[in-house]
């Protein structure tokens, strides 16, 4: 493929980097909803650890939007604690 070419999404394939830039993105979009939907409550962080039944380390954890390593069950807890619920779709590729 020539520069003129090269789409960004055949860029990141061609690089080897497509799953991991994907995944990035999703991370940074829930915690940013997340954290919006926390702060459009009113809810503290320190509630937010006790809603979800853990450490407000966690909950800064799960707002970090660096930070992918981040189980579905976490994320469920979280949205619940803000008053929303997660919800997962597929789409065709």
């Amino acid at each position: 493929m020539t520069g003129t070419d090269l789409s960004f999404e055949a860029f990141l394939d061609e690089q080897g980097i497509k799953d991991e830039v994907y995944g990035a993105a999703i991370k940074r979009v829930i915690a940013r909803q997340l954290e919006e939907a926390r702060t459009s409550a009113d809810i503290s962080k320190t509630a937010m650890a006790s809603g979800m039944g853990t450490s407000r380390a966690q909950v800064e954890r799960v707002l970090d939007p660096e930070n992918v390593a981040v189980s579905l069950e976490t994320l469920d807890r979280a949205a619940r604690a803000v008053g929303k619920r997660l919800v997962l779709d597929l789409k065709d590729l």
